[in-house]
């Protein structure tokens, strides 16, 4: 299965999805879905009490799930039960929720749109920009990550031609690159900055995302230079590729007596700008 990863968002919460570009097809994370559906504190625990009762039932939508690698929010990749968008509307309609039928028009939505980027690309950065400034962020912000989507697609594909395994391995050398330059491996980051399932790099400053990027490319650059012959070389790669940004946070450090990592995260950052702007009302 040639697979693709993506996060979508539907009312300002995060819903874990593959793209099965050989199928043509969505498939989505059962718990996320269940946890917009219902508000429920523990939609994993919710989702097992349901998938007895449907067993139960002689329903086949449970047993027919299928189960992919995601990424959680320490960051590791584990299986979990995902339903492609027939499944999921056969689900939707088990879950009493005043939800259900916003969800459904915006899955069909979600499934067409990803036809009309495989036929126009610049549609997913167009939607990448709404999404974010839905959500609140800056345009200035929101240019820096789409610029740091990139230069990590870069990044990965490089680590791919080296004959690197996506996973484990990706998510090895991403916690080396960022315990270079920030001093935190991706999971004690997210903690500092009180984060659970959301995106790091959203939650990332300005100038913590740019030292990322920095970061990456510098990564991405060393490896296509010295061409590193396996995952061991290429650990020693993501350090040398970290420590570029490393230099240049001390250097701006040294100018300016203030700390680079900041616990700010998205929330508290628009909550700042939220009331910004109610004052200037």
């Amino acid at each position: 299965m040639s697979k693709k990863e993506s996060i979508q968002i539907f009312e300002n919460k995060q819903v874990r999805t593959v793209w099965d570009a050989e199928q043509e097809k969505w498939y989505v994370s059962v718990i996320d879905v269940i946890a917009v559906l219902t508000n429920s504190p523990n939609a994993r625990k919710y989702w097992s009490v349901l998938k007895t009762r449907l067993k139960a039932e002689g329903s086949q939508l449970a047993t027919n799930c299928s189960q992919l690698k995601m990424q959680s929010a320490d960051g590791k990749y584990y299986k979990t039960d995902v339903a492609d968008t027939e499944q999921l509307f056969r689900l939707i309609q088990s879950i009493p929720s005043p939800k259900a039928e916003p969800f459904k028009l915006w899955l069909a939505q979600v499934a067409s749109e990803r036809l009309d980027e495989m036929q126009d690309p610049e549609l997913s950065i167009d939607r990448a920009l709404e999404q974010y400034l839905k959500l609140g962020y800056s345009e200035s912000w929101i240019n820096q990550r789409l610029k740091s989507i990139e230069i990590r697609i870069e990044l990965t594909d490089e680590w791919k031609n080296r004959g690197l395994k996506q996973g484990q391995q990706f998510a090895t050398l991403t916690d080396i690159i960022t315990k270079a330059w920030a001093g935190k491996t991706t999971k004690e980051y997210k903690v500092f900055k009180g984060l659970k399932k959301e995106n790091l790099r959203d939650n990332m400053t300005n100038t913590e995302l740019i030292l990322n990027m920095l970061a990456e490319a510098s990564t991405k650059d060393i490896s296509v230079a010295v061409q590193p012959k396996d995952f061991e070389e290429s650990k020693k790669v993501a350090l040398q590729g970290g420590n570029v940004a490393k230099v240049a946070l001390k250097e701006l450090e040294s100018k300016t007596g203030k700390k680079v990592i900041s616990k700010l995260n998205a929330k508290a950052v628009l909550g700042i700008e939220q009331t910004k702007m109610k004052k200037d009302e």
